[in-house]
């Protein structure tokens, strides 16, 4: 039996996945038949890429989809589409209409990774430091009155000015 499954990819500790058909018996990362999408989680909205024509063909001739990859195509609408497709509905218009709701909602390329963690040991290394920092050196701040008045001068050069 074939099923519709995610695929990881990536580097470590930071997945993301390829939707492909690979037989049910095979590995989560072995052998597969076809890639038909793409999966990001860690952007912000999550990127989702389908081959649409290609996931209608393999759910036609009895390809069961895993729950990953169900909630997958429920996001991107694809289920609505398909029974459209089932009912006669022409691919090419349905495949248009998939492509225009991803450009929608694919909008960045960004990862949540890109942004400063705002937990994690390194940023409390960094708040820790940043602390020491600024309690080591106080700086004193100029206020309008000390601007007004004269500096003083040194007492060495005091002494200069009397002979």
């Amino acid at each position: 039996m074939v099923r519709l499954r995610l695929r990881r990819v990536g580097r470590k500790k930071q997945p993301s996945f390829r939707i492909v058909a690979a037989d049910k018996e095979s590995p989560r990362d072995g052998k597969f038949l076809e890639v038909v999408g793409f999966y990001n989680p860690r952007t912000e909205p999550e990127t989702i890429t389908l081959k649409e024509d290609r996931i209608y063909n393999w759910l036609s001739n009895g390809a069961q989809p895993s729950d990953a990859t169900e909630r997958i195509f429920r996001t991107a609408g694809l289920f609505d589409r398909f029974d459209r497709f089932k009912a006669g509905e022409d691919v090419k218009k349905l495949v248009e209409e998939s492509e225009a709701w991803q450009a929608s909602h694919n909008v960045s390329e960004k990862t949540r990774r890109d942004q400063p963690s705002k937990s994690g040991k390194k940023a409390k290394k960094a708040k820790a430091s940043a602390k020491t920092v600024d309690s080591e050196a106080p700086v004193k701040e100029e206020t309008e009155k000390d601007k007004n008045e004269p500096k003083e001068k040194a007492p060495a050069e005091e002494d200069n000015n009397e002979e």
